[in-house]
């Protein structure tokens, strides 16, 4: 491809709404383009890179036995009203109705439909296990869109189903995405952690996310040096270890305390630590039940854990009058047995029932002190995980410090079970005979993300550093020729290596050298060829690895020499992927 007919609309300026690497280099690269609040336009050198991604993933999952369809990215919302999710999946689905006022999703995931597709299909045992995936297009009605293409509102994703007759199977398969989702994300460049995740609105029993390090990211992951344990703050259990401490009695006492509703005011009052504390989170869950979650002061509720323990999926802070008309002290709000049936009072815990802490009196400008739970609340209570992990937590596994670091998800793993099947009565015939409820697993990869990401973790100041296994081009040719028979010879050379499979852009364009390279690297083709004053004057040419910006000067010996070192140079690109 010659660039003087192509489209490299390059910038120097960085986007203003850009505040991420990725956007502001596929933006300046000339790869997307804004078309409106999370929604972009792929020029050709993103099409692309897309469509590398899209073939690795292809052969992979085909290479795992998967079976590609693809389905109507409009689905029909009597599918999501059987399975329970037309509602739960909140306002993030975008919704539609037809003329005749038939209502319909721009889906966001195809549980549904692929459920709703294979049940007629599948009729015996003998049909299982099956894999089957799509390369799509989907929606998300994003509140704040952010970060390119990192968190967009049209995307595209692959996403697969597989279907089993019992759990055995499920994990067999489970395990097969699990190593062919490391050898996608290798084969993309992409240093990936699998994190244990909530599974959400999905539904199942297990999840995985694959993570990459990174300060952008917008989940925090908990990981552990000592045994390499690895999860999602929104997963990761708490245990605690509290000492045996058993209090006969409490020194109980009701303290004055005007004007102090925060922790850490009321901390600094008492001369305590936070730790020392129980304080009280009031919220409204799926505006149907009012709930109080106590914790101790130091520790931050875990909106997930709460939902997955209530079957909830929305909650929010109770209003002042809510809570007034609840009769809850907002502020001074402490421990209490449930004795209301439009309350749910939930115990975290973080909280050593033995201990005394400092809490709430549920009575304004009021604090207790020296409130042991077990003594005041009695031995029936019972203490759950609501508690968002943090650095310093004990690792579930081996009792070690977790730490924190930001990651991005590229990928996802589920297992789902039968929330599905069990909707859709999806069953087959046994090997007995016997009607069997079948099980299901679900794994999604983000295509736009996995670009965006790659780029994230490979750029320098000069641009992006794209893996020679989805870049726009494998090679780019820039030429610095004076008149016409020096731009036919480079153009000879460029037509024997095109015709010799080499993936070449050839920048031809009347633009000064300077332009032409600085171009090169900020697009980010791995290797660039350079024949300019040298070659015409001495016959010699310059090859870049853009990956080490290592530029060797050679000898022009002919063509197929030429060919070899480029070969040589791709060869090694693309074992630095798999070592």
């Amino acid at each position: 491809m010659k660039a003087s007919e192509y489209i490299l609309p390059t910038t120097k300026e960085d986007p203003t709404d850009a505040v991420v690497s990725s956007h502001k280099l596929m933006v300046r690269a000339g790869f997307v383009r804004k078309s409106s609040a999370g929604l972009y336009n792929y020029l050709p050198l993103g099409f692309r890179v897309l469509k590398k991604i899209e073939q690795i993933i292809r052969e992979e999952m085909n290479k795992a036995g998967a079976l590609e369809f693809v389905l109507p990215i409009l689905t029909d919302a009597n599918l999501w009203k059987q399975s329970g999710r037309w509602e739960k999946m909140g306002k993030e689905m975008f919704r539609l109705k037809d003329r005749h006022e038939n209502e319909f999703a721009l889906g966001p995931t195809h549980e549904e439909a692929f459920a709703d597709v294979l049940k007629p299909i599948l009729k015996s045992y003998k049909d299982l296990p099956k894999n089957v995936y799509q390369i799509h297009t989907k929606f998300r009605d994003e509140i704040r869109p952010r970060f390119g293409v990192i968190r967009s509102r049209e995307f595209i994703m692959k996403d697969a189903y597989s279907f089993h007759i019992d759990s055995k199977s499920l994990d067999e398969t489970y395990e097969l995405m699990r190593l062919t989702y490391r050898k996608i994300f290798q084969r993309c460049g992409l240093k990936t952690i699998p994190v244990q995740a909530d599974s959400g609105n999905m539904g199942g029993s297990g999840s995985e996310e694959f993570m990459v390090i990174s300060p952008i990211g917008e989940e925090t992951l908990t990981l552990c040096k000592n045994c390499g344990y690895s999860g999602n703050v929104e997963k990761t259990p708490l245990v605690w270890d509290f000492a045996p401490n058993v209090l006969e009695k409490s020194d109980l006492e009701k303290v004055y305390t005007p004007n102090l509703e925060s922790i850490e005011d009321i901390a600094k009052f008492f001369n305590i630590s936070t730790s020392q504390t129980i304080k009280a989170v009031l919220l409204k869950a799926d505006e149907k039940w009012n709930v109080v979650v106590f914790l101790r002061g130091d520790r931050e509720l875990n909106d997930v854990k709460l939902n997955n323990f209530l079957g909830t999926s929305l909650i929010r802070p109770l209003s002042s009058q809510e809570c007034e008309s609840l009769g809850i002290v907002a502020g001074y709000c402490g421990p209490f047995k449930e004795s209301k049936k439009e309350i749910k009072v939930l115990f975290d815990s973080s909280i050593d029932a033995n201990n005394a802490y400092v809490v709430g009196a549920n009575e304004k400008n009021y604090h207790f002190k020296g409130f042991v739970p077990s003594i005041e609340l009695g031995s029936q209570i019972n203490y759950r995980d609501f508690s968002k992990a943090k650095t310093g937590d004990p690792c579930p596994n081996c009792g070690s410090s977790l730490y924190e670091e930001k990651g991005i998800e590229v990928g996802h793993i589920f297992k789902l079970g039968d929330k599905y099947t069990k909707a859709f009565d999806i069953k087959v015939l046994d090997e007995k005979g016997r009607q069997v409820l079948l099980t299901m697993g679900c794994y999604g990869i983000g295509l736009n993300r996995t670009m965006a990401t790659v780029i994230e973790q490979s750029n320098d100041s000069n641009g992006i550093i794209w893996p020679i296994s989805i870049a726009p081009f494998e090679v780019c040719l820039v030429s610095i020729t004076k008149n016409f028979h020096e731009k036919e010879k480079i153009e000879s050379i460029y037509n024997y290596l095109i015709q010799n499979g080499i993936e070449l852009l050839w920048d031809d364009r009347d633009l000064g050298p300077g332009f032409k390279l600085k171009d090169s690297e900020l697009i980010g083709f791995p290797i660039r060829l350079t024949f300019g004053k040298n070659f015409f004057e001495k016959n010699e040419f310059s090859i870049l690895n853009r990956k080490t910006m290592q530029e060797i000067s050679y000898p022009y010996t002919g063509n197929e020499d030429l060919i070899n070192k480029i070969l040589e140079i791709k060869e090694k690109l693309f074992r630095e992927l798999v070592d």
